[in-house]
């Protein structure tokens, strides 16, 4: 029987941004934290009709206030929650919080010492970006890594916004967290944990960095053994134009690949680990793989050691029925569910019974969603009477500031 996941009882305060944030926050909700997403003041519309959802789809298991920063009585109301929360995650860029009265060192933690400020940068906080805007692209080009990714003859590859924003950025400062939510129970005081997904995705590149000291990654982009210069680690094109994927490194892996594709070994013009082979073996690979359909291959290679598996999309994951998991399974206090499911699910695919969309679709969170409820369960506060509504967005009311004020 597993028990509660593992965060329950953490109270976080997100502010809105971008993807980095809103994923540390996501992480903290798959297991067990209560996540208030604090949002810009967003008025009804004249029809009387709630704000629509925000573009932030990473809101699983998140409510919402919507607080003018702005606004004296907004960032009163805000110091007034900060006693009773646990975490907050701070994606501005660095000064916002400061400009808002909302110092982490001078203000929030004086307040609560045991609060963790987690503060979610693109570039570093010092130095010459540190003021600059920027995307993940940007981050990953200053960082190093930009520049290792791409295919040979080709200009740097940006992989989407997967090592920057999610990898380097929100997956780490979701680990600051859990650190110094560790050294918490020790020392029973938070502190500001600092992350930017400059040195995130620098990190996060320290094996290939490393690597460039050996045969494994010493030459230039697309050349090397695993970034596309290596014929047994590759994908290649199907008859039916899709694709498989190859990482067939080891011999006796690449043994049982020759011997799924039909290739004698004899056949060869030297040793695969004689890169002069390889131009050949890719050619040979290429003509080879798209002579079958991908069902094919992957009927000749599954429950083998070929290393060759079929490049799925999400499209075809999602009608499978593929079930999307928590970030990892603890068998004794798994995370939430991600998928749609049944109670008693294994403690693998996580507890409960999962959300709608089963990780395929979010249906977003629109500002102000239910966040007054989990106020009211956290700090007994209710509209009207210690809090109001200003211009679309919470406000301490006047009679309740002077308490506040004493924090």
């Amino acid at each position: 029987m597993s028990s509660s996941p593992p965060l329950g009882g953490i109270r976080v305060l997100e502010f809105a941004g971008l993807a980095p944030g809103p994923f540390a926050g996501l992480l903290l909700a798959d297991y067990g934290a209560e996540v208030i997403r604090i949002d810009r003041a967003a008025a009804p519309s004249t029809a009387g009709t709630p704000p629509a959802p925000t573009p932030d789809q990473l809101t699983r298991r998140k409510t919402s206030i919507s607080v003018d920063l702005k606004s004296s009585g907004g960032i009163a109301l805000i110091k007034a929650l900060i006693p009773h929360v646990d975490v907050v995650i701070d994606p501005y860029r660095p000064g916002v919080l400061e400009a808002a009265g909302l110092c982490p060192t001078v203000v929030l933690r004086r307040l609560n010492p045991r609060l963790i400020v987690a503060r979610m940068t693109g570039f570093r906080r010092d130095g010459k970006y540190a003021a600059m805007a920027g995307h993940d692209i940007n981050y990953l080009a200053v960082a190093g890594v930009l520049g290792m990714l791409g295919r040979r003859g080709e200009k740097p590859y940006a992989p989407g916004n997967i090592l920057g924003d999610f990898a380097g950025g929100g997956a780490v400062c979701f680990v600051g967290i859990l650190l110094a939510l560790l050294e918490r129970m020790r020392s029973g005081l938070g502190q500001v944990v600092e992350a930017n997904m400059v040195d995130g995705s620098a990190f996060m590149a320290t094996f290939p960095r490393l690597a460039m000291r050996g045969p494994l990654w010493d030459r230039e982009r697309g050349h090397n053994v695993l970034d596309g210069g290596c014929p047994y680690y590759d994908t290649y094109e199907t008859k039916d134009g899709k694709f498989m994927a190859v990482g067939a490194l080891e011999d006796k892996f690449f043994a049982a690949l020759l011997h799924g594709l039909s290739i004698s070994p004899s056949s060869l013009p030297g040793p695969r680990t004689d890169r002069t082979t390889w131009p050949h073996l890719h050619t040979l690979f290429t003509t080879t793989f798209k002579r079958k359909m991908r069902a094919e291959w992957e009927a000749i290679f599954d429950n083998t050691d070929a290393c060759a598996t079929p490049v799925l999309s999400q499209a075809e994951l999602a009608a499978a029925g593929h079930d999307q998991r928590p970030l990892v399974t603890l068998q004794g206090t798994p995370g939430f569910a991600v998928s749609e499911g049944e109670p008693g699910r294994a403690a693998a695919v996580g507890q409960g019974l999962g959300v709608a969309g089963g990780g395929w679709a979010e249906r977003g969170l629109a500002p102000g969603e239910g966040g007054e409820e989990v106020l009211a369960r956290w700090v007994g506060w209710q509209r009207g009477l210690q809090f109001g509504v200003e211009g679309g967005g919470l406000v301490v009311l006047e009679r309740e500031r002077g308490r506040e004020s004493k924090l």
